[in-house]
């Protein structure tokens, strides 16, 4: 045991009435959305967009995340079980609470939302909404990392630096409530890592967006997501323990395996940015 380890004794409950608990996981989740909704209103009303849009752009965001990063948790680490039962795990995928999210299963459903949703709103193409979009997704990188944080969940492998966190086991008492039990060594706080990341490119998002606005090359800023967000999380996942007991075979894990067309996609999104992309509007 090291004396310079950071002992992580936050409870995942910030308050719970019968049945009903309140958890930082949730609260960090919704706050993703509710700032990157006034952050999109910011946006819109510089650009000259119709606010009224913003309404159907934040439910498509939602639907497109959760259903998304559902699909994609259960079709990418629980595949065989989804199979043998789809009935209750389409079910379970639409109702909270929302146990098992995969990142690059969200990419995909907002990907998806997004193009449909720039085919009926013909003054918001693709790229430009993708571009400002992603500026409140990598704030809610941000959240959703510091809610694993919170959880103790999503961690890192056995370290004995000196930031290095001491996560806690749970289990359940008799009288129903929550019994965390330090574990026996220190882990990399993975999660703290990938929250920071998101944080700062979510300031580098914002800032190249304030200075060029209408001006900002269309895909620049997806381009950049996608490559520093699943570029980081490739390198990352090297310090991260499996999310499932399939991946300790792979020579990649599922997170990594995933991450590379990602990078790829964002690679080609900045050199159709600055050859092809300048003048087009791409729906």
């Amino acid at each position: 045991m090291t004396l310079l380890e950071i002992p992580w004794n936050v409870n995942p409950i910030i308050a719970k009435l019968g049945s009903f608990e309140l958890r930082w996981y949730g609260l960090l989740f919704a706050s993703g959305f509710l700032l990157g909704y006034q952050i999109m209103l910011n946006v819109f009303r510089k650009e000259g967009k119709s606010e009224k849009d913003l309404d159907t752009l934040l439910f498509v965001m939602i639907v497109a995340t959760v259903i998304g990063a559902r699909f994609g948790h259960y079709f990418f680490y629980e595949f065989d079980d989804f199979l043998k039962n789809p009935g209750t795990f389409l079910i379970d995928m639409i109702t909270p609470p929302y146990q098992g999210l995969a990142s690059h299963g969200a990419l995909v459903g907002i990907v998806t939302a997004l193009i449909l949703y720039a085919r009926s709103h013909k003054d918001q193409p693709f790229l430009w909404v993708a571009d400002r979009v992603v500026i409140t997704v990598a704030l809610a990188g941000f959240f959703i990392r510091m809610g694993n944080l919170m959880n103790h969940e999503i961690v890192g492998k056995e370290s004995n630096l000196p930031w290095a966190f001491r996560f806690n086991l749970f289990s359940m008492s008799p009288d129903g409530n929550l019994v965390m039990t330090p574990e026996g060594f220190a882990r990399h706080p993975a999660q703290l890592y990938e929250a920071l990341s998101c944080l700062v490119l979510f300031g580098v998002l914002f800032f190249l967006w304030n200075k060029y606005k209408v001006q900002t090359p269309r895909g620049l800023l997806l381009g950049i997501f996608l490559i520093w967000c699943f570029g980081l999380r490739f390198c990352y996942e090297f310090l991260k323990e499996n999310q499932e007991a399939f991946e300790d075979k792979m020579a990649l894990n599922m997170g990594q395996i995933l991450s590379i067309p990602a990078v790829l996609l964002g690679i080609g999104v900045l050199i159709y940015t600055f050859t092809k992309g300048k003048n087009k509007e791409i729906v």
